[in-house]
This record gives structure tokens, sequence and C-alpha cells, in this order.
């Protein structure tokens, strides 16, 4: 961490701290030749009054339970951030900062989740980070209900956002910011960098939204202020106090003291050396790269560590005061291990052997939300659909912060943001909607598996067999857009059995997840595996004499696979049926379990109803595929099934052809 000297001086050079940290942020991003100088010079006052005068941080221990959470949405400030925290005394060298966006530094682009000391999450995608802030600020509501009592007030922290213009014009912000407002989150204050100016020009052209009407409007505590120092401060220290989540617009200027103050070229271009120059003139800033006050160095310090010494030591002393039980429960949310063994299963197999995959889902789900108190989700106004509702466990309201059914409403995007901030906050998260509603959800999915957060997206209605509700909510392209992105692993089991291996495979590990499933019955097979769905396939039917060839499915398709193989066994074939829970699972296999699994030279025939550019490689032409690559149609699945020529006739018949 950055040093400092003795200063005996009673007063405090407010303003030199504040210039300082302008200063390293401008140097940072002259070395780099890239970044944002427009929010360092603009944003400063903002961050350092926080810093300085109301932020609860352990600087040795970043990830300290009961801290304040700081989240800067509007990532491309990271100069700004990883200046303030150095300048903090948080373990970031010099060297670092010179590092600034260089390959496998500690100070990336934009905020990374576990790269940097002091980062409470990734971002950089605008209005994500105000949408995760929202999830903590429910997080921490719910810890306090779970943990607290009247005599004992262990988890109070607060939740603290910057956000700027390119945040608020995103609807994700708005769409969690409104459910906020409605739950009446007081522990949450957003600090607004308005400047008027985003990337292209200035906000006339793009944003003259009225925004203390809309967050009033909303359910905020509202306020506006001038960027001085003395202003910030009051208006946090009221924000803090009120019954209210807050809304602080601090009326800023982008690149302030720059020859382009004002201006959108500021926002993302390097400054050239004489405007530096200038600058540091102006801000009475030696003009030497990475040259840091001791003086202005040990006052920030100082500042921090007289209002935070003792917040280890008073937590430490409530925590003596819970009973057991409680004390493990605040345990397992402090705890980074996150995993849920599935033992004791509250489930019982239909009389008939057969069950749609929601309501195995809703069962199991439920069982594991006995096992563990960390599971706390919902639905986007589908949980009625999905089947994800936790019985007897309340819903998260205003009124009652110990719920533990969230109400996200039409609010998808937000939903899986929010998500995010649970699972940052100690929770393992669930949420859910149909799968073709997945779109509007990925680009925070991408952020869980960029910071291997265990959150469970639950997604069903997976496929055209959806029905009569036609194309619009027929899954066909959102598969192989889940299965293509990173560190997620997708599931799409075939029955109850499989529905139990899936449960069991995501929430023994500490990873993102989905969860496909159809909302028609399938059949509890007696060859289907619990414990092999953490293989990612198997073999759910042998051949009984000779192996003329293989059939893959997933889904409810494994059921039409038997059908198929049942129908060309009549005809003298004899097939092997693999389930294939999870590509990216049986990616994981050794070469020769693959080889167990599916023989080099032997034909192998997909059968899922859904894009086909996840099979190519199992595939040896198109031939070999029974997929959908185009959108389905209204009607009921009978007919649908049908139009597509998912039928066993049809498919017994194409393949025999192919193995004559």
């Amino acid at each position: 961490m950055l040093a400092f000297g003795k200063n005996n001086e009673d007063t405090i050079n407010e303003e030199r701290i504040v210039n300082q940290i302008r200063a390293l942020g401008i140097d940072m991003i002259h070395e780099a030749n890239s970044g944002h100088p427009g929010i360092v010079l603009g944003a400063a006052s903002i961050i350092y009054t926080l810093y300085a005068h109301h932020i609860r941080i352990v600087k040795d221990d970043p990830n300290f339970f009961n801290r304040d959470r700081f989240v800067m949405s509007s990532g491309h400030g990271s100069a700004l951030l990883y200046a303030t925290l150095a300048m903090a005394g948080f373990n970031i060298e010099l060297d670092d900062l010179k590092k600034f966006r260089k390959i496998d530094s500690i100070t990336p682009g934009h905020p990374e989740y576990g790269v940097t000391p002091g980062v409470d999450a990734t971002t950089g995608p605008l209005g994500q980070g105000v949408a995760m802030a929202v999830g903590m600020a429910i997080a921490e509501k719910h810890s306090e209900a779970l943990i607290n009592d009247k005599k004992n007030t262990v988890i109070d922290y607060k939740v603290y956002c910057l956000c700027g213009d390119g945040d608020l014009m995103e609807g994700v912000s708005y769409e969690a910011l409104s459910l906020a407002g409605n739950l009446k989150l007081n522990n949450l204050i957003l600090l607004y960098d308005s400047n008027h100016v985003c990337l292209d020009s200035d906000t006339k052209k793009t944003f003259t939204d009225d925004i203390e009407a809309r967050f009033k409007a909303m359910g905020f505590n509202v306020s506006t202020v001038s960027d001085d120092i003395a202003s910030i401060d009051k208006a946090i220290k009221e924000a803090k106090n009120s019954d209210l989540p807050s809304l602080i617009q601090v009326k800023t200027t982008i690149g302030k003291y720059s020859r382009n103050a004002g201006k959108n070229i500021v926002h993302g271009k390097p400054l050239d050396d004489e405007d530096i120059t200038n600058i540091k003139n102006e801000l009475n800033i030696r003009n030497i790269p990475f040259a840091i006050s001791n003086e202005a160095l040990e006052d920030f310090q100082n500042l921090i560590n007289k209002r935070c010494e003792n917040l280890v030591k008073d937590f430490n002393e409530k925590c003596e005061m819970l009973d057991e039980k409680t004390k493990a429960l605040l345990d397992s949310l402090i705890n980074n291990d996150k995993r849920v063994e599935l033992t004791n299963i509250d489930y019982a197999y239909p009389e008939n052997r057969e069950e749609s995959l929601r309501e195995a889902s809703s069962k199991i789900l439920n069982s594991l939300a006995n096992t563990s108190k960390l599971i706390f989700g919902g639905a986007a106004d589908l949980s009625s659909s999905t089947l994800t509702y936790l019985t007897d466990k309340g819903d998260f309201s205003r009124d009652d912060y110990n719920g533990r059914n969230i109400f996200f409403g039409v609010r998808e995007f937000a939903m899986a943001a929010i998500a995010n901030g649970l699972a940052l906050s100690g929770y393992r998260p669930f949420v859910s909607t149909y799968l073709t509603f997945s779109d509007y959800l990925k680009p925070a999915l991408r952020l869980t598996c960029l910071m291997n957060l265990p959150v469970t997206y639950i997604f069903t209605h997976d496929s055209i067999t959806v029905g009569e509700d036609g194309p619009t909510h027929q899954a066909v392209e959102q598969l192989v857009g889940l299965r293509a992105t990173p560190n997620l692993e997708v599931f799409r089991p075939s029955d109850s059995n499989e529905v139990i291996g899936t449960y069991k495979t995501i929430f023994e590990n500490n990873k993102p997840a989905c969860i496909i499933l159809g909302r028609n019955k399938t059949k509890i097979k007696e060859t289907s595996s619990v414990p092999l769905v953490a293989k990612g396939a198997y073999i759910i039917k042998h051949e009984e004499r000779k192996l003329d060839g293989i059939v893959i499915a997933t889904g409810e398709e494994v059921d039409l696979a038997f059908d198929i193989v049942s129908t060309l066994f009549e005809k003298g074939y004899d097939f092997r049926i693999v389930s294939m829970p999870s590509i990216e699972r049986y990616n994981l296999l050794t070469d020769e379990e693959k080889e167990q699994l599916l023989p080099v030279g032997k034909k192998k025939f997909i059968i899922e109803k859904s894009s086909s550019y996840s099979w190519y490689k199992f595939a040896y032409n198109d031939n070999y595929l029974f997929t959908v690559d185009k959108f389905g149609v209204s009607g009921n699945v009978n007919d649908i099934n049908t139009k597509f020529h998912f039928t066993k006739d049809d498919i017994a018949l194409k393949i025999e052809e192919i193995i004559k």
C-alpha cells in the first residue's frame, strides 16, 4: 500500500487530497494512453467525500462483512476509483497504478470483482452497477432480518453507488430503482455525477428527463447539490438518516480544469502533456508523474482510520452475543463456500411415473430451501408458471424483509443484476423466467459468469412445444447462446431423476448455472440417473446386441428417442441412447470416458428441439441433426411436432435411410 510520513499539522487541506486523487488518475490514464479522464477530474470530490467522511471500510480486510459497499456503476471511472483506494490505504502499490490497463495487473480497464482490493463488483456495462447495488441493499435488509434482534444490531451496512447520465439512460437502472423504491430500501444511496455530457454529445440530444421528479415518483429521497465537499457531505448525512432510498444529484463539470472541460471529447480521450501540465499547475500539484504528497496521503488515511478503527472489534463483540444457531447462519453468510449438500430430499415420485420437469424442479427447489436459508430469489412475474415459489418462506417486501420470495415484477434484466448483488452479499440466489425471455437478461448473466457468482437461472417453457402461445414464447436460439457463454454450466434434464441430479450438481458447486425445463410431462425412467448428471452425459439405454448407432438427446426429447429406438429395434436395428443434460460437463470428461460413451466411427444422431449450432461437433453432417433452426408456430403440441417432423416415425425413417 502507499506509505506516508508524519504530519503534525492540526488542519487538513481537503482540496489538496481531492486534487492529489485527480492527479494520480490522469497520470494513470496518460501512462496507459487509454482511459477516461473526464470523470476523474469531474467526480473526484464525490468519491473523496464518501471515503473520507462516510463509507465504513477495513483496508486490511477489504471483504469484512459489515463494511459499507461501494459500486462504481460508472465503471469507466476506474482510474478515479483505483487512485482513491490506493490513497485510502488499500493494498495497491504505486507500480499497480502505473500498470493501469495492462495485462495481468490488479488495475484493469474497468473494475473487476476479485482482482482489485476494495472493488465490490465488476462494472462497466452501464446501468448494471446500479441494479447490483439494489441487490446488495436487498441482501442487507434480509441479513438484518435474519441476524439482528431488538437488542443487538449486528448487520447495518449501507450501499453506495456512483452513477452517471449513461447509467440512468440504461433501462436496467430504472427497472431496479423502481423496485428499490417500492421496497423502501433506505440503505441505498446513489451519488449521481450529473454533468449533462455523454460520449457522443451533450445530453440535450438524448437525455432531458426531470431526474428529481422521476426519482421522487419512484419513492426516493432526492437532493441536488454542487460539487463542493461540504455540500456533498451534508447531503450524504441526510441520506443516511432518510427512511427512503436516496439520490444525491451532484452538479459536476466533466473534465474539470481541462481545456476541454464540459465537452464530450474529454470523456474517453487521454489528455495531452500540455493539458496535464496546465491542470497540475492550477491544482498546485507537482508536475511529476505519480508524485504523491505524503501530507495528503496521511491526512486522508487518518480521516478514514479515525472513523473506522473499531469496526471489526464492535462487530466481533456483537457476534459473541448471538445464539449458536444465528451465529452459524452468519458464518455461512460470511463464508465464501456457498455449496449446499443435497442429502435429504423431500420428493415423492408420482404414481404414474410421469411429471413435468418444472413440477419436479419446484419440489427439489423447495427441499433445498429447507436445507439452506441462503437460497433466496424469485421470478420475473412468472413464479406461478415457472413454479419457483418457495412455500412457507414468506414474501420479501417493505413490510417484511425476512421473506425469501422476491417479486421482481416484469423486470428480467434487473432481476438477474439484482441476483448478482445478492450473490456478492453472501447468498445463493435463484431467478426464473421463460427460456425465450433469457434474452432480456443476458448482459447480467454474462457478469454473473465473469465474476463467477453462484447464481442459478431457472428457465422453463424451453422449446417449440410450449404450444399455443406461439413463436414469441417458443425458445429456439436461446440454448446455443447460453452454451456459448464462458464459465456457465447449462443443464437440460430429461426427467425428474435428472432434475434432482441437476440441482445436486449445481448446489454442491460454487458456479453460475442454468436449468432448462419443459412444461410438458416426461416419463420417469428406470435407467435415468441422479449421480451421472454430474458427468454431463451417460448411457440411458444400452444397445442389446450390436451397436448400429447412437442417439443423443436432451430434455423431453429423450422420451422421443426411446420411441424412435424402439421403432428401429423392431426393424432389426440396435441403438444406444445417450442423455446429455450438460454439454459443458461432458466436455470435462477424459478422452477415454468420451470414447466409452460415443465411440469413434459409430454414427451419432442428435435430437433436440433447439438450434443445431450446439451439436455440430457431434454430427457428421446436417442429416444427422434433428433440431430446429426456424421460429415455431402457434398450435397444440401434437400438431407442432407433426409440422416440424418431430415424430417417431419421421425420425426413425430418416435414420434408417442413413444406416442403410
